[in-house]
């Protein structure tokens, strides 16, 4: 390697490295970190998590805790949440925003005893953290917890399975979706939400990584459970239409292209006083030149990250950002970016991708129906 090319980027290790090898983990890198893409294979572990309950290693996902006077407001600063309305044990999803109304991030912001509990996308965590600090007044701390893994429990059976081991002041009845509490899990100090990223009802454990291969060991010695990779993680959270950064977000994205205008609270949208408001209010009242769709594909064969979308005259308007076989669908999906004019529901497409032209039809998402246990049960 020559002086030119720079340094090489050493890849990190999970603390659950040597347990996934031992497991049969197929491991690769991503977000800087190895990590398993799979241990039996995608389709089954897709349609076991469906069906069942089964283990996620996101350790690589940024755990931050935000603490001082005024911060609120100054997140506020920098996020279209609603921060001051976020109750005690209380989760929000919400965008990291560029001046220019592009997305940074995307987040979740838990609000702790004194603090807002903050986790963000492995790829970008240290730039998201260089962001915080440079942005946030001195009187704001900035803790990264990297002592700490973070694993999602995901399947209609994770309740059952996750009672067994946990106590806590409340039952883990009492959390619902998008609420987290302090619980102990098989003895460990563990913050458990019941949240996740697979359209599936679910759990995130954060603890502590000395805890991580005893409680991993426990929780597969389920019937239920089993180790899970990134594979089916990808897979699982197209098919319940959920972005991923790096590829259907970026800072070139606003959340109206997005769609994901849900995270504009109502009252922030009001004041319009975050990063990029302007734009981004501009755009959600006279509609966005470009919108994030889904897409079911004709045929069998999947449309990848980076196939063309064409419009009647065979011209290049758009760009696939995720695709793939659906297992619960049993037919390939993917999410684009269209015109607008191309982005209601039933309209056909057309997608070129290595010299083939594949049909599709833009279609509402989720593809299945998200399973999530709501407060009041809805």
């Amino acid at each position: 390697m020559s002086d030119q090319d720079g340094p090489e980027i050493e890849i990190q290790t999970l603390p659950l490295d040597a347990w996934h090898r031992a497991r049969g983990g197929r491991m690769v890198e991503f977000a800087g970190y190895h990590m398993p893409v799979q241990y039996e294979g995608i389709m089954a572990e897709h349609l076991w998590v469906r069906e069942s309950a089964g283990l996620f290693d996101v350790s690589h996902m940024g755990q931050i805790v935000l603490s001082g006077e005024g911060l609120d407001d100054a997140l506020e600063a920098l996020l279209p949440a609603d921060v001051k309305g976020l109750a005690l044990g209380k989760m929000r999803y919400s965008l990291l925003l560029a001046e220019n109304g592009g997305i940074l991030d995307d987040l979740m912001l838990s609000r702790w005893p004194h603090s807002i509990y903050m986790v963000v996308n492995g790829a970008v965590k240290y730039d998201d953290i260089a962001h915080l600090r440079m942005e946030l007044p001195d009187e704001i701390t900035l803790n990264q917890l990297d002592e700490r893994v973070l694993l999602a429990l995901q399947g209609p059976k994770a309740f059952e399975v996750l009672k067994r081991h946990t106590t806590g002041r409340w039952g883990l009845d009492a959390l619902t979706f998008m609420t987290g509490g302090p619980f102990e899990l098989a003895g460990a100090e563990c913050w458990i939400s019941r949240s996740g990223y697979t359209g599936e009802d679910g759990f995130e454990l954060s603890f502590d990584a000395s805890e991580a291969e005893r409680i991993a060991d426990l929780l597969c010695a389920e019937p239920e459970v089993k180790p899970i990779g990134l594979g089916a993680r990808d897979s699982l959270r197209l098919e319940a239409g959920l972005p991923l950064y790096g590829h259907d977000l970026d800072p070139e994205t606003t959340p109206v292209m997005a769609d994901l205008g849900f995270a504009l609270s109502k009252r922030r949208r009001e004041e319009g006083n975050f990063p990029g408001a302007e734009r981004i209010l501009i755009e959600r009242e006279q509609g966005p030149v470009t919108k994030r769709v889904g897409l079911l594909v004709e045929g069998r064969q999947p449309v990848r990250e980076g196939a063309a979308v064409l419009d009647a005259d065979g011209s290049e308007v758009g760009k696939v950002t995720s695709g793939g076989f659906a297992p619960s669908v049993g037919a390939p999906i993917a999410m684009a970016y269209v015109p607008a004019a191309m982005a209601a529901p039933g309209t056909q497409i057309q997608i070129a991708q290595r010299g083939k032209v594949h049909h599709a039809t833009v279609t509402a998402m989720p593809f299945i129906p998200h399973r999530y246990v709501r407060a009041g049960g809805k």
